[in-house]
């Protein structure tokens, strides 16, 4: 079981908790754990961060796609099947059609595929109006959790050495 992360997860890092100029370590231990084969992204989510020309878009770019996977031939059937949900629940046809549009529904397609745990700081709503991610995995069986989540399970620390630098 491996992670894959929401765009929103990268966004909120860089712009809030874990900004590339005082938390790089968050940053490395996300390229630690992808080399590791433990975290992921997809190219569609790469694709809207790369999208805005700033410091996350060039860490992106950087990345590739051993860090933002591309669809393959197990997603297909997947991508297949979120649709089938999607359109049979109670959702406003708009909804429907925006979700499959974004990156939200082939991160969706990814975790079902792979069995991975999608990670996002969405929350499962009762509208009809929108398809939140939490709760497509939830009308699909696939696990998901908060960023902070995800850091707790897998232990990660950002701490200071003692002589004032990171370790």
């Amino acid at each position: 079981m491996a992670y894959i992360l929401d765009a929103d997860v990268f966004i909120r890092a860089k712009n809030l908790h874990y900004g590339f100029d005082f938390c790089p370590a968050f940053w490395e231990w996300l390229v630690v754990k992808n080399s590791a084969g433990r975290l992921f992204s997809i190219e569609k989510v790469g694709d809207e961060i790369q999208a805005v020309a700033d410091e996350l878009s060039g860490w992106a770019e950087a990345r590739g796609s051993s860090f933002f996977l591309r669809p393959d031939t197990t997603v297909f059937p997947a991508l297949a099947t979120v649709s089938n949900w999607a359109t049979g629940q109670q959702y406003e046809p708009s909804a429907v059609s925006a979700f499959l549009q974004v990156a939200d529904y082939y991160l969706v397609a990814h975790a079902k595929a792979g069995n991975h745990t999608v990670v996002t700081h969405e929350i499962p709503s009762a509208s009809t109006r929108k398809i939140k991610i939490p709760d497509a995995c939830i009308g699909l069986g696939i696990k998901f959790m908060t960023p902070y989540e995800m850091l707790r399970r897998e232990r990660a620390r950002f701490v200071l050495d003692h002589s004032g630098g990171r370790a």
